[in-house]
């Protein structure tokens, strides 16, 4: 999945007993988050839980961590699935695209958002290179995620080129989410982030690469940067959890990279990102009045010492 504001942006700003409270743009509003009437009930999200939720015509919401302490707060706040994305490799590495990242850091990440999840079904990206060339070496990849993470699903990106990966993997009874459309992975053979199969031909590879996904046993595909009809009929022919990012809202659930919803990063402006909150603003104002109380000798006071 791509990590990529909005200017026009909300600040979500307290959570308590299912109401929200948010600012936009000064007005205060106050609405019921009837947060997951369906998912409520669960105690823990599995692959099953998504048909059901589908079957029921309740909304999927999924979001990135990256970390043991983001994963948790992410996973209280009831959330169904948390994307252990290669998008690590832009947010928490710096790098300019996805490909760096290696399937050990994936581990590394992965690990520590399992150790703070007790409800939320986690996925994880198998990163470039770990499954493109080779079937086998796809499922090694899964399999060292899966063991030594302790993941509940993996997802790649791709559809006919990569089905024998998807199929070898699923074999071994290992879950398998799909990605279509802008796949960034690919960013050097599409040359541009900008919106996939909008031409006729590569929206019916796309329809058929999703009907592929669902036949070879993928329990759901995230349909990325497509046109909003086009994300409307995946969802329609396929039975399977259609999640979205920047696909429209005809699809079965969104996804969001945690630190753009979170005002973490003010570089990116894509359409499709709504900003929960400021939090860059929030924590350069707190570094900032840290650092002045410890240079005014403010911090720490009395009470603040043994």
């Amino acid at each position: 999945m791509c990590h990529f504001d909005i200017s026009d942006s909300l600040s979500y700003s307290d959570l308590q007993n299912g109401l929200f409270f948010l600012r936009h743009q000064n007005k205060k509003k106050y609405f019921y988050a009837d947060m997951s009437k369906a998912t409520q009930n669960y105690t823990r999200i599995t692959t099953r839980t998504l048909a059901e939720l589908k079957a029921k015509g309740e909304k999927i919401a999924m979001l990135t961590a990256y970390d043991f302490t983001m994963a948790g707060i992410v996973d209280k706040a009831g959330i169904d699935i948390i994307l252990v994305g290669d998008s690590a490799s832009n947010v928490m590495a710096g790098h300019e695209t996805t490909l760096p990242i290696t399937l050990d850091q994936m581990i590394y990440h992965a690990a520590s958002v399992v150790r703070g999840v007790e409800r939320a079904l986690v996925v994880v990206d198998l990163p470039f290179g770990t499954y493109q060339a080779d079937s086998k070496e796809a499922l090694r990849s899964a399999i060292r995620i899966m063991k030594e993470a302790g993941a509940h699903a993996v997802k790649l990106e791709g559809g006919s080129q990569i089905q024998d990966s998807i199929e070898r993997i699923l074999k071994a009874g290992i879950p398998v989410m799909g990605h279509l459309g802008l796949t960034p992975q690919s960013i050097y053979k599409f040359g541009t982030y900008s919106v996939r199969a909008k031409e006729e031909e590569e929206a019916e590879q796309l329809l058929k690469d999703a009907q592929m996904l669902e036949n070879a046993g993928c329990f759901g595909i995230i349909v990325e940067k497509i046109p909003a009809n086009l994300a409307k009929k995946v969802t329609q022919i396929v039975s399977i959890p259609v999640i979205g990012i920047g696909a429209g809202a005809k699809v079965d659930g969104q996804v969001l990279v945690l630190n753009d919803m979170l005002g973490m990063n003010k570089e990116f402006s894509p359409r499709f990102l709504r900003r929960y909150l400021d939090l860059h603003g929030t924590i350069s104002n707190a570094v900032q009045e840290y650092t002045a109380d410890v240079k005014k000798r403010d911090f720490p006071n009395h009470e603040e010492q043994y």
